[in-house]
């Protein structure tokens, strides 16, 4: 997708440990503080889905803790995915769901709404939508929208081999690509005394 499409970095996982996923996305905005539209989340996804969950940034209370997360891994979700803060993080590591999450706080969140599920939030400076696919690892997140999915699955293996290929210039003591190089020694560079 051009280098694009990954949440905010403070968008992270909340442990190196937990494994990476691929699920579609079912959008919820909890807003901040509150979490019942998580637990409407829970109740519309599918097996395999991952909840990206809207708190606007809020970190000042827990969006989620562990006994949701154990909720949502009886409910066969893949990861959750919020701007907002968990808490319980040993609890949540130990339930096994991937979460990726911009804090942790202690404070609990409310079950009062308002909220949504299934319309279109930005989270992390990207706009998702239901359906969406959302892939994340140790790296954050990154989000491919439904309507770009064929186009981004075709460049895959494009993709790959590029990146295989430099890999292993790299390992044979590469020191810049030659199209780098070749930046570096035009016009376009000016060299100060």
């Amino acid at each position: 997708m051009g280098g694009g499409g990954a949440l905010d970095g403070r968008i992270r996982p909340l442990s190196a440990t937990q494994p990476g996923f691929c699920g579609v996305a079912i959008t919820c905005d909890a807003g901040p503080a509150d979490n019942l539209a998580l637990f409407a989340a829970l109740d519309a996804g599918e097996p395999g889905d991952v909840i990206v969950a809207a708190t606007g940034g809020h970190l000042a209370a827990a969006v989620t803790g562990d006994l949701l997360i154990g909720m949502a891994r009886n409910c066969g979700i893949a990861a959750l995915v919020t701007d907002g803060a968990v808490r319980d993080v040993a609890g949540i590591l130990a339930v096994g769901v991937p979460v990726l999450c911009a804090g942790v706080s202690a404070n609990s969140p409310a079950r009062n709404g308002p909220g949504t599920v299934g319309l279109p939030i930005v989270i992390g400076g990207i706009a998702v939508r239901a359906g969406d696919i959302v892939i994340g690892d140790g790296d954050g997140v990154a989000i491919v929208p439904q309507a770009r999915a064929a186009e981004v699955i075709a460049r895959l293996a494009e993709v790959r081999a590029a990146e295989a290929t430099l890999e292993a210039k790299v390992k044979s003591g590469l020191r810049l690509p030659e199209s780098i190089a070749a930046v570096l020694a035009s016009s376009r560079v000016e060299k100060l005394p």
